[in-house]
């Protein structure tokens, strides 16, 4: 395992050009030095970062690893596995620390009786020894199993759910495929849920792979997949803005459809391809210039998006696309107790292009 520390890059506006392996600055256009340094390298498809403490990170990796990263020195230490079919995009996917224990959920892919499924896993602790199943059955296969999990502000725990390449389910309330999910840590729907005793709180979604809530009004946003082919469609990926037992319309919809039964999306690439997974508002101070706004990276875009909002956030003010092309697929970005950004790169997930080094964990923070 590969330990970091060495800064990648002298980028002219947070990585809008080719860089080299070596210690370098830039300056954004807010006039401050930005620097992309590069943690942790030499791992493998990691999928999901969340944070213990200021010093420690918990990170998986799609074939089953769970690391703890020390974000000061760049090791990354293997806890344990957990039994996962690999398939595709399936594995090990979301992650999210929970305090008290710390326990830890995650969310993976299995074989059961011979047919691909996700479940929700909850551990006690970090030895990975005994888990409790949280969500069991959500439909699965070798693509679109969605996989995020993050706790909300509200103390419930939020979990994202592809179509299963069956995008029928998406519009279906007894499936929990194509939706996404909330749930007490116990397993349990809470009462005010749309519906009280099932644990969807939205429906009509492909594949999302992101959920983050605004700093400003804690409304919770979504990123997800558009069509690769399917129906004749291809593109469309969305940002959204999720609202309880809100319908998002796939597959009778893509994009904006106009149609009062579904919710259109905050953003659309239109027909421009993102494949937008992870996400995160960012809220700290560290990087000041971009307080409120909404990261999320890109894996066949191969880029860092940022999205700035109205104050009513639900009008984009600012799109730009930043390390365009510099670091390759990305994964995951979220955001460090210090007010850095953490990306995840997906380089060597079949579809990347891996380079030296690959794949990687990287923080962006301002110059100290």
């Amino acid at each position: 395992m590969g330990a970091g520390a060495a800064v990648m890059g002298a980028v002219a506006y947070f990585g809008l050009r080719p860089f080299a392996d070596q210690v370098t600055t830039t300056r954004d256009s807010h006039d401050s030095e930005i620097v992309v340094e590069t943690v942790v390298e030499g791992l493998e498809i990691p999928w999901s970062i969340s944070f213990l403490n200021g010093s420690e990170a918990i990170v998986t990796e799609r074939p089953g690893r769970v690391r703890l990263l020390d974000l000061s020195t760049g090791r990354a230490e293997l806890l344990g596995t957990v039994d996962v079919a690999h398939v595709g995009e399936g594995g090990l996917l979301g992650c999210e620390v929970l305090p008290r224990g710390p326990k830890l959920i995650l969310y993976r892919t299995a074989t059961v009786q011979q047919r691909l499924t996700n479940s929700i896993l909850l551990y006690d602790d970090l030895t990975l020894r005994d888990h409790a199943v949280l969500v069991d059955n959500i439909e699965g296969a070798s693509v679109h199993n969605g996989g995020r999990v993050k706790a909300g502000p509200d103390g419930n725990v939020y979990a994202t759910t592809g179509d299963a390449a069956r995008p029928e389910l998406s519009q279906r309330p007894d499936s929990l495929a194509g939706k996404i999910l909330r749930l007490r840590p116990d397993g349990t729907p809470p009462p005010d849920n749309p519906s009280p005793n099932s644990l969807v709180y939205s429906m009509g979604h492909r594949n999302p792979q992101g959920i983050a809530w605004s700093p400003r009004r804690g409304r919770l946003f979504s990123t997800e997949h558009g069509p690769t082919g399917e129906f004749g469609r291809f593109a469309h990926d969305e940002v959204n803005l999720i609202v309880p037992g809100g319908n998002y319309g796939w597959p009778h919809v893509i994009g904006a459809g106009r149609d009062p039964r579904y919710v259109d999306p905050v953003l659309d690439s239109g027909s421009t391809t993102w494949a937008p997974s992870g996400c995160a508002f960012y809220s700290g101070t560290e990087l000041e210039q971009f307080k409120d706004s909404l990261f999320f990276a890109a894996l066949r875009g191969e880029a860092l998006h940022r999205v700035a909002l109205d104050e009513e956030e639900r009008t984009v003010v600012l799109h730009e696309v930043l390390l365009s092309g510099t670091l390759g697929r990305l994964r995951d970005v979220a955001q460090a107790p210090d007010g850095s950004l953490y990306l995840l790169t997906s380089n060597r997930d079949g579809r990347g292009r891996p380079r030296q080094g690959d794949d990687r964990v990287v923080a962006i923070r301002n110059r100290r």
